[in-house]
């Protein structure tokens, strides 16, 4: 049973994991506009399964994929290891402006593990500012993100997001922090899940969350004044994420694609096992 799909290529702007499949081969990822499958909604084609990516970095866009602009190039795999129930693949990229300059270099650790009832995909992100001081400014699109299936989705799908700190919806978990978030629905009778865990290693640990009811479903560090702002917190303060040239930052995530029913009880021991 395939569990995810590494894609990259010209006719992409950046290297995204698509299709994304349950345990019983239902697949979480919307596929439009890489897969055509009749009745999907056809919005924001630039949310391609799951990917890495944010929309200020030097004043460059690498999240909307606007025609003539920035774009993250997958280089070479650098390990690709097999095992009876895990995986491995390892990926070089670089972060390249409009005018060909490459701001920064990506390498990405891709950890695939399989259970009866869940997969688990851990990644550990390491950023290299190549060339030139990189800064991130703050902003709500980004960062490590997926846009799921339609019968998933909150808005018009079976789907309910809850986090750690218990709150329950896409209107009350958005730019939140929390150190994982959760999205559970329903398939042909089965429940279907996904939950994002951030690791405390990673930047600005816990993560704020751009949750949305149409399917985005995103970990976002980076855009902290943003979300300070729009939740009504007081005195909002900028992060405005600087790597100094030639020094590297590294972000951690694990997604888990699960069925049957979870807590938040549940959802919380693995987050304490994923620590560890």
């Amino acid at each position: 049973m395939l569990l995810a799909s590494y894609r990259f290529g010209p006719e992409l702007d950046k290297p995204i994991l698509l299709p994304i499949y349950s345990p019983s081969g239902f697949m979480i990822t919307r596929g439009w506009p890489v897969l055509q499958t009749e009745g999907e909604t056809q919005d924001h084609k630039h949310h391609k399964g799951l990917w890495f990516a944010y929309r200020k970095v030097n004043d460059e866009d690498f999240w909307l994929e606007q025609a003539s602009a920035a774009h993250i190039k997958h280089i070479k795999p650098a390990k690709i290891e097999a095992g009876q129930n895990s995986g491995r693949l390892s990926t070089l990229s670089h972060w390249i402006g409009k005018t060909g300059r490459v701001l920064l270099e990506e390498k990405r650790d891709m950890t695939f593990y399989t259970q009866d009832n869940q997969y688990t995909i851990d990644f550990e992100i390491i950023l290299t500012a190549r060339n030139d001081d990189v800064t991130f400014t703050d902003h709500k699109d980004g960062l490590f993100a997926i846009q799921v299936a339609d019968w998933l989705r909150e808005s018009t799908g079976t789907g309910t997001y809850f986090n750690a700190n218990g709150d329950t919806g896409a209107k009350d978990t958005w730019g939140k922090r929390a150190k994982w978030v959760c999205l559970q629905g329903k398939k042909d009778g089965k429940v279907v899940g996904i939950a994002i865990l951030n690791h405390p290693a990673s930047v600005n640990y816990p993560a704020y969350w751009h949750t949305r009811a149409y399917g985005l479903f995103s970990a976002n560090p980076l855009g902290q004044y943003v979300f300070q702002t729009k939740t009504g917190q007081a005195k909002p303060v900028p992060l405005n994420f600087k790597i100094p040239a030639g020094q590297n930052r590294r972000f951690r995530f694990r997604v888990i694609i699960y069925e049957g029913t979870q807590t938040r009880e549940n959802i919380e021991k693995q987050f304490q096992q994923f620590v560890k």
